[in-house]
């Protein structure tokens, strides 16, 4: 008893210091094979809340060692998922159950348990530890499967409830950690949050920073709205933003905003040499504007509408902070620039062009950019040159 109490103060402390679950895993699993557990696997299993995962789990193997698998959404991920030990847990209430894999339990219904009893398992128990009122993360899941002839003693079955709970908490302090880094990253991107998880929370609290701006604006997509229902919309639009976002990740960008059917996004810049940056947005359009136009030729072949893309690229210092109310912030890019860009924006109708730059971003490239015109923009006092891509420059980039 005295070591299995060595082993939750281990726990503890591993789960106050460690950032990884896999690391508590390997040590609990050791532990308890020097505890006398004839362990051939055992895993953590964890809801989370992702737009590419339901939930995860972190197996330790004697054979295999430590890993790690995601459990995607969809009907996929739902379909096994619903033939998993876990699942007969949950649909039943359960929080524990165990299975005699030698006399064949569970294993015609499962296929993991299948797959152990192949690999010698003779017993697999699953037992769930419970957070009541948590939302997100419900609960814990720890499984252990043995190969040893008699299975796991009453004695090893009870010592969970030993243990079990201080892994429970260690395990929900690292993902609850992950969640709100990983989803805040999701919403604001990951240079943002990093802002933001850093403590800069207050309202007004930012800085100047000098950066190449990107703007995409879908084009019609408000008649398109009211030709179409909404889900086909939402469909057509998520496919577009990942196209464009994809672009400007790749290549260094972050995207601050979507807003209705457009984009804002930027990219760093030293505002002593800035043509790097500039050229990382250029890539970015030109790769945005190829993959739009493989879009709408899949979507033309298949009877639907096509939805093209207007981007501006624009260099120049903007305020990248917190903006809004006491309770209900933004963390996002304001200031002449951003405004500068939007009015530009408005020309590629009237000029017939889908990508328009500004001349102070234009200036980064010798040959790249023609004049197309000098315009007055809303808002500017003076007059402002615009440029196009020169006939040159405009090829589809490779995918």
């Amino acid at each position: 008893m005295k070591e299995l109490h060595e082993l939750v103060d281990w726990i503890i402390d591993k789960g106050i210091c460690s950032n990884s679950i896999e690391e508590i895993l390997l040590g609990v699993s050791k532990r308890l094979v020097e505890l006398g557990y004839p362990l051939l696997r055992t895993s953590i299993l964890m809801p989370t809340i992702d737009p590419a995962q339901r939930g995860f789990s972190v197996s330790w193997s004697s054979i295999e060692g430590v890993s790690t698998e995601i459990q995607a959404h969809g009907s996929a991920g739902q379909e096994l998922f619903e033939r998993s030990p876990i699942f007969h847990l949950l649909s039943n209430d359960l929080l524990f159950a165990r299975w005699k894999l030698s006399a064949g339990e569970g294993t015609h219904s499962y296929p993991l348990l299948s797959e152990l009893l192949e690999q010698g398992a003779t017993e697999y128990a699953l037992k769930l530890t419970s957070f009541p009122g948590e939302t997100v993360l419900k609960g814990v899941g720890f499984s252990m499967a043995v190969d040893g002839p008699l299975g796991l003693s009453e004695e090893q079955i009870d010592d969970l409830d030993t243990f079990l709970p201080a892994l429970a908490l260690a395990c929900y302090r690292i993902a609850a950690t992950r969640i709100s880094t990983e989803m805040l990253a999701v919403y604001t991107g990951p240079r943002t949050s990093g802002r933001i998880l850093s403590g800069q929370t207050a309202r007004g609290e930012g800085t100047a920073i000098y950066a190449a701006i990107l703007l995409a604006d879908l084009k019609n997509f408000t008649s398109l709205s009211e030709a179409y229902e909404a889900s086909r919309i939402v469909a057509w639009l998520n496919e577009h933003f990942e196209a464009i976002g994809g672009a400007v990740e790749a290549n260094g960008g972050e995207i601050l905003k979507f807003m209705g059917d457009s984009v804002l996004a930027i990219f760093p810049a030293d505002i002593d040499m800035p043509a790097t940056a500039c050229r990382k947005a250029l890539a970015a359009a030109k790769i945005a504007h190829a993959a739009n136009d493989d879009l709408n030729r899949k979507r033309l072949a298949a009877g639907d509408p096509e939805i093209l893309v207007d981007i501006v690229l624009h260099v120049g210092e903007i305020f990248y902070g917190n903006v809004g109310s006491s309770r209900r912030l933004d963390f996002t890019a304001i200031g002449k620039a951003v405004n500068e860009a939007a009015r530009i924006e408005r020309l590629c109708d009237e000029v017939g062009r889908n990508l328009l730059v500004s001349a102070s971003f234009a200036d980064h490239f010798e040959t790249e950019f023609e004049r197309v015109g000098t315009f007055t923009l809303r808002g500017v006092t003076a007059a402002a040159d615009v440029y196009g891509l020169s006939a040159d420059s405009r090829r589809e980039p490779d995918m």
